[in-house]
């Protein structure tokens, strides 16, 4: 509603008295502000503020009459009366001077500024005032309170006496009014003759006067409070009567709100009970309290002391309330508090130290309420010798504070907006972001007539976030800085608007209007001066359209005016449709098509409007279509807040049958102080349609007598959009109800178009709380928008202490932020609580889509957990069961439990999970769902709620099923999880639950430590898994006991599931996804391929695997090009040579490019599964393969030496193949002898097109070098025909040569590449030119395989082989006895040649034969 912006300001009194301000007070237009002093009176102009005239009594007078202490203006702002504390009035007389003037402004040369206008003079230059003591009153009692009301004064003295004094005539008109003649009772109705005060030394303490209630609220000097009303027009003693507060015994001043009929009176224990006047029985009703909470202010609640000040606004919408201790808050009408500054950074210094509270001795607000004038009252006491040598001007004790306000507050017509806006007096703050975001379909779709919301074809939600984002993207605010030239001549900006797309704004100031585009950034002004300066906008203003209507006073014709400007035109009266109005309007109001003004007569009337194309600027058109008089309930017609057409009613049957009917204008909602009054349309009568008819002819129904519908309503938010997803919120009615928090209307829809119960009530009304003050709602997104008052510290900006005196150190920078809110939780809570699920869940799946929909249901279960289960009381009808059986109503279910779980400690967990069901079952449900990610999370709760062997199972469980769906973030989680179970836990579940991932200590480091040992050789890894193992356990005794045991146990027990994925991924012959678990886990590859060379690790079925390895990799398979074939000059022959020169350049370019190729030219473009290998790694497999005979081995090298890049680098994510430079030279330098013929292009063409993506290649390069390393030459085979790389196949056969290879695997690559041959001359004749050329190979390694069979001819069959066969997990047992093994090599192996590598190669796999495990890998 109110925020503080900046700094206050300290005015500079440039007088020579040492006197301090005691009392400050605006007159009525708030175009000046009288300051009193002990013996002085001083004018002073707002707006610049600068002080006009002063006056100084003579010491003699001064003596006489004795200090000041109050000053009243008279209502027209001719007069001041100042009482003084020896019991005197001095009325001053301030004689106008026409055409005299303090100050004018100065404008440089040439400056588009013009003295001509009309009004000039008035309003930018400061008038010279005189002040001329005209009267001397003696009333002979020390005067308490001065309270101006209508044309008399009326003062209370502490003799118990009310005198009545005349403005004018005051000698003869003096009445004074005893108060123990007034009789006083609880209400009116009592007997007439009511108790009267009865004591000698009672007397008014504080009064003031209400208009609207005509009467004045009263504080007596011994903390009673009441309320004194004339029965008749004359006020004398006989026709007063006063009606007490019963519950008010320690009241110390009072301030009244005209608008709302409210009575505030401040208490000695620090809080303000505000009261109003039952109509029909004229009692004092109770109606809210405005106190400090000790949960918010702990330390300061209860030690505030007195209130000291209430100040209502200029427009009644806020209070300031100042106590006698210091600080001041700021409250809505009803009791929403804004602002304290007896916290936060206004209560203490950035280093933590407290600050004195500002003492507040008098304050007033300026005009719009824009500005407050506060004296310090702690100003007296510091400055009171020092005099600024330099300075003429004296630091004087006002201070200026500066607020921006809602829109709302003046034009409560912006209630049917989505859009927050808040109005300073230069500027504005819009929350509508960038204009052209703000064009999202969202908002564009806001159009008069459409039935529903348009979405696009990918409508799933995107465009009502793109719409959110641009609301709720930030904190800032869009700031609109008013033009110069119009604020000049018309401040204060007095009213303002902002059309439905947030994409235009309106102001008004004292005269005119101007508007402003967002898209344009322009402003426009009129173009004749003296239009703008002869309309005065009185009832505020309202876009319809590309239209602003507005009500006026016409000051030339002396006509009230309802006008209506288009905004593309120019903004001149031309271009404008004027209607003429009977009465003064108030209030207005745009409801689609139809304009609502409430009159100054209390009568509502309706207007139709219509857009006319008329030559290049199209005009508006304005009809009445009807009137309603209000005057039999509305008191006073300032009383009327808001007023605005819905299309809301109680009658949903009607919606259901005819929904046509819920577009028209359906009743009118009146706030009437407070007060919510309904006006429906009468349809009780008969319903005569007739279609022919005009539809401005038809006769409108009547409306029926009002209803009220709530009390204590600040704002109302309704919508004239229809939306048949979302009927619950677009048909509801939105209420802000101050410290009562909000309330909905919400209607009730029969399910499925059946019967309406007969005892379900239409609509409900439901309250519920929010954190924020709601500026707007969003309707279909089911959010509050709002704005916070944040402030920041620069005390640390002045160290020095002559600095201590700066403002800016006494008080933060207060700045306004956009907040937002929630609210469907309470909604849907308050359903549940009066048993409407049915209801709750219809209103639920409309808002399923909205993104925040699952936080929606987390907030409300975890809000009914905490209060249910940390409740001292026990609760008859718990509510708990219930949100979780409605909870299960949707798909989120699983995540919203254990969210909100996390969220909660561990002691209410148990409470929970009797209503939500058992947490084991809960998992079992995620892993059904193939939701691991939440079956994680349930995994925490299982740990702290079940022991250790129940969590372990299930963490096996969740284990597995991430691997087998590749979810390496998952696994590795998993993986420290289950080291931490097995790390020496007790067998009790923990008294306190962690919310962080479960992992002791022991788990991380080992994890830790794991990764980095990928570099390492198998031994090196076993040796530094025994030294973390010994390094991180727990420090206590059982831990240090079971340490060695049940880590490795734990260890075996991960390594067992590992490796059987593994054998499992490799009997399916899933390479790809081999690699990528290996990369992700860190899993020790080459090691385990070495001990299943001969089993897992082995080809049964080559073509199979060849077939399975083009799809995984998305290879293509090689083609012979149709021309060739077709050809009648190709015999096989040539094609054949053909074939093999392509060949052989192709793969003589790969390996001696491959530097080019892998390592430099794409490497840095793609980040592949490889990615993950630290690069320690990389570099020792860069090492190993640069050996001497490098031409030998051709292991590729994956990187040059230096290079950090990962080996399988990069986004190359394209899946056609892609062509390295590289390659065409190398073409270009084979073929530069052959002169090409078509065909051989095409044939060169397609053998480079069957080529896969770049990225494979890296991947069957990297396996290529793992399988070799681990010597399973038959992969390495299989992955040289895809490549098409003789040199592959060559080096596998100069292995098998050079050293005793088991004759089986050399078998099996025999058969194998046979099958292959065979599958190739049948299936794909693409592969026959490759194997032609690996022929000569294959026929040796016939020649080898028969020569290994020979010698064994007559031996029995292999036993070692049998037994794997029969016992496939040996190996499994076997590797604990390796565990403790030292390693026989070290890193520094590798610089070895490369003839000692294969050697010891050699020796190892040997040693594999004969049963020794100790591997060494390089």
């Amino acid at each position: 509603m109110y925020f503080l912006s900046g700094w206050p300001k300290r005015l500079l009194c440039p007088l020579e008295s040492l006197e301090q301000p005691l009392h400050i007070q605006t007159d009525p237009q708030r175009a000046f502000f009288a300051v009193l002093s002990p013996s002085q009176l001083s004018v002073w102009y707002c707006r610049p503020s600068v002080l006009i005239v002063s006056y100084k009594e003579l010491s003699k007078a001064a003596s006489q009459f004795g200090p000041y202490k109050q000053a009243e203006w008279r209502p027209d702002s001719t007069m001041i009366a100042v009482s003084t504390a020896n019991g005197y009035i001095l009325f001053f007389e301030i004689p106008s001077t026409r055409d005299k003037y303090l100050y004018e402004p100065m404008y440089p040369k040439g400056s588009p500024h013009l003295k001509g206008t009309p009004h000039y003079k008035e309003e930018q230059c400061a008038p010279s005032l005189s002040l001329e003591m005209k009267k001397v009153l003696d009333l002979q009692a020390s005067i308490t309170s001065l309270q101006s009301m209508l044309e008399d004064l009326l003062v209370a003295t502490a003799d118990g006496f009310l005198h009545l004094v005349h403005w004018d005539g005051m000698t003869n008109g003096r009445k004074a009014i005893n108060l123990c003649t007034v009789p006083f009772s609880v209400d009116l109705q009592s007997s007439r003759a009511g108790s009267f005060l009865g004591f000698e030394d009672v007397y008014i303490r504080d009064m003031e006067y209400c208009a609207t209630l005509d009467g004045f609220a009263v504080v007596f000097n011994d903390g009673r409070v009441g309320f004194i009303t004339p029965m008749s027009s004359r006020l004398t003693a006989e026709q007063l009567h006063g009606v007490w507060a019963q519950d008010v015994i320690d009241g110390t001043c009072v301030a009244v709100n005209n608008k709302y009929r409210l009575m505030a009176f401040g208490c000695a224990n620090g809080s303000v009970q505000v009261y109003t006047v039952d109509t029909t029985t004229g009692a004092m009703q109770f109606s809210h309290k405005l106190e400090l909470t000790p949960k918010q202010y702990p330390d300061i609640w209860n030690k505030t002391g007195p209130v000291k000040l209430i100040r209502w606004s200029p427009d009644s919408c806020v209070v300031m309330v100042t106590w006698e201790c210091g600080g001041f808050s700021l409250w809505s009408v009803f009791g929403a508090q804004l602002i304290c500054t007896l916290g936060g950074d206004f209560a203490y210094q950035s280093d933590g130290a407290k600050k004195d509270p500002l003492k507040i001795s008098s304050m007033t607000w300026g005009s719009e309420g824009y500005h407050l004038w506060v004296i310090d009252g702690n100003s007296s006491s510091n400055m009171k010798p020092e005099r600024d040598t330099y300075n003429e001007a004296r630091q004087f004790g006002i201070l200026q504070f500066h607020f921006i306000k809602s829109a709302l507050t003046v034009n409560p017509c912006m209630s049917n907006q989505e859009q927050v806006l808040l109005q300073g007096e230069d500027r504005l703050y819009l929350n509508c972001g960038d204009a052209a975001q703000a064009q999202s379909p969202r908002n564009t779709s806001h159009s008069e007539h459409k039935p529903t919301r348009e979405r696009g074809p990918f409508s799933d939600g995107s465009s009502d976030s793109q719409g959110l984002s641009t609301l709720l993207g930030h904190r800032h605010w869009h700031v609109v800085q008013i033009h110069s030239t119009y604020l000049e001549s018309n401040w204060p900006i007095r009213f303002s608007a902002i059309d439905k797309l947030g994409q235009n704004v309106a102001v008004v100031g004292k005269f005119g209007f101007a508007h402003y585009s967002l898209l344009t950034k322009k402003w426009k002004l009129f173009g004749n001066i003296t239009q703008e300066q002869n309309m005065m906008v009185t009832g505020g203003l309202a876009w319809w359209n590309d239209f602003i209507v507005l009500a006026c006073y016409n000051l030339n014709d002396r006509q009230e005016e309802l006008r209506i400007y288009l905004r593309t035109s120019n903004l001149d009266n031309a271009f404008a449709h004027i209607t003429k109005v009977q009465a003064d309007t108030l209030l207005l109001s745009v409801f689609r098509d139809m304009v609502i003004l409430f009159r100054a007569d209390c009568s509502i009337c309706l207007y139709s409007i219509e857009r006319r194309p008329e030559g290049l600027n199209p005009t508006a058109s304005i009809q009445v279509l009807q009137e309603v008089s209000m005057s039999r309930y509305i008191p006073h017609p300032f009383l009327v807040v808001s007023v605005t057409l819905t299309s809301v009613r109680t009658e949903t049957g009607i919606t259901l049958k005819m929904p046509q009917q819920a577009c028209e204008a359906e009743s009118i909602m009146l706030n009437l102080a407070g007060q919510l009054i309904m006006l429906q349309r009468d349809r009780s009568g008969p319903q005569i349609r007739d279609k022919d008819n005009n539809p401005n002819q038809r006769k409108h129904l009547p409306f029926c007598a009002p209803v009220v519908l709530a009390q204590s309503v600040e704002n109302v938010w309704t919508t004239s959009r229809i939306n048949k997803q979302k009927r619950h919120l677009l048909e509801a009615l939105w209420l802000s109800c101050g410290g009562a928090g909000m309330k909905v209307w919400l209607p009730l829809f029969p399910r499925d178009h059946r019967k309406p119960h007969s005892f379900l009530s239409r609509r409900i009304m439901l309250p519920f709380h929010i954190n924020i003050y709601p500026l707007a709602v969003l309707f279909e997104d089911a959010l509050v928008l709002g704005a916070v008052n944040d402030t920041v510290l620069y005390d640390c900006l002045y160290t020095q202490t002559s600095a201590r005196e700066h403002l800016e150190v006494l008080f933060p920078f207060s700045i306004v932020e956009r907040t937002s809110q929630i609210y469907l939780h309470h909604i849907l809570r308050q359903l549940l609580v009066r048993n409407l699920g049915e209801q709750a869940l219809l209103l639920a799946h409309s808002c399923a889509t909205l993104p925040y929909f699952p936080h929606v249901l987390e907030l409300m279960l975890h809000e009914v957990l905490e209060e249910e289960a940390t409740s001292r009381e026990p609760i008859p009808d718990p509510l708990l069961p219930t949100v979780a059986k409605f909870i299960t109503e949707f798909p989120l279910f699983l995540q919203t439990v254990v969210h909100c779980a996390r969220k909660t400690e561990y002691a209410l967990w148990n409470y929970l999970f009797a209503a939500v069901g058992n947490p084991k079952d809960l998992f079992e449900e995620c892993l059904m769902a193939q939701d691991l990610d939440t079956a994680a999370s349930y995994l925490i709760i299982l740990q702290n709620m079940e022991v250790p062997a129940v969590s372990r199972q299930h963490a096996t469980l969740l284990f597995n099923t991430a691997l087998e769906q590749g979810k390496w973030d998952l696994c590795r989680h998993m993986i420290r999880f289950l080291k931490a179970i097995g790390s020496g836990e007790t067998e009790t579940p923990p008294a306190t639950p962690t919310t962080q991932e479960p992992s002791s200590s022991s788990g991380f480091e080992f994890f830790r430590h794991r990764s980095i040992s990928l570099s390492q050789s198998a031994e090196n890894l076993h040796s530094k898994f025994n030294l973390t193992k010994t390094l991180s356990m727990p420090s206590g005794p059982s831990g240090k006991r079971c340490s060695k045991d049940s880590d490795c146990a734990e260890n075996m027990y991960i390594d067992m599931m590992l490796w059987r994925h593994a054998r499992r991924l490799l009997e399916e012959i899933k390479l790809k996804d081999l690699g990528c678990f290996a990369a992700q886990l860190g899993f020790e590859l080459i090691g385990w391929l070495c001990k299943e060379r001969a089993r897992a690790a082995r080809v049964e079925d080559f073509v199979f695997a060849l077939k399975k390895l083009h799809k995984d990799f998305r290879w293509p398979l090689p083609v012979i090009p149709a021309s060739s074939i077709t050809s009648p000059f190709k015999n096989g022959k040539y094609k054949t040579a053909v074939g093999e020169q392509l060949l052989k350049s192709q793969s003589v370019d790969t390996f001696v490019n491959m530097e080019t190729d892998t390592g430099v030219s794409n490497t840095p473009r793609s980040r592949s599964w490889l990615g993950a290998i630290s690069s320690s790694q990389r570099e020792i497999d860069t090492v190993s393969s640069h050996g001497p005979h490098m031409q030998d081995a051709f292991l590729s090298p994956l990187l040059s030496k230096g290079d950090e890049c990962s080996i399988g680098s990069a986004t190359d994510l394209t899946e056609t193949s892609s062509v390295v430079d590289g390659d065409w030279t190398m073409v270009d330098e084979n073929f530069s002898g052959l002169s090409l013929t078509q065909s051989e292009l095409e044939h060169l063409s397609l053998e480079l097109a069957s080529k896969g993506p770049h990225k494979s290649q890296v991947q069957l390069r990297y396996l290529l070098h793992i399988f070799m390393e681990a010597g399973c030459l038959d992969w390495c085979v299989i992955i040289g025909l895809i490549l098409r790389e003789s040199s592959v196949i060559n080096q596998v056969f100069s292995i098998i040569q050079s050293s005793d290879i088991d004759g089986e695997i050399c078998q099996n690559i025999k058969t194998g590449l046979y099958a292959v041959d065979r599958w190739a001359s049948t299936d794909c004749p693409g592969y026959k030119p490759f194997l032609n050329i690996i022929k000569p190979q294959i026929q040796k390694l016939s020649e080898i395989v028969e020569e290994q069979v020979q010698p064994e001819a007559f031996q029995p069959v292999n036993p070692s082989k049998v037994t794997e066969q029969v016992n496939p997990r040996a190996e499994e047992s076997r590797i604990l006895s390796s565990h403790g093994t030292n390693p026989q090599s070290d890193a520094g192996n590798i610089s070895a040649s490369r003839h000692e590598e294969d050697k010891s190669k050699t020796e190892v796999e040997d040693s594999f034969q004969e049963g020794s495990y100790d591997c060494i890998v390089s």
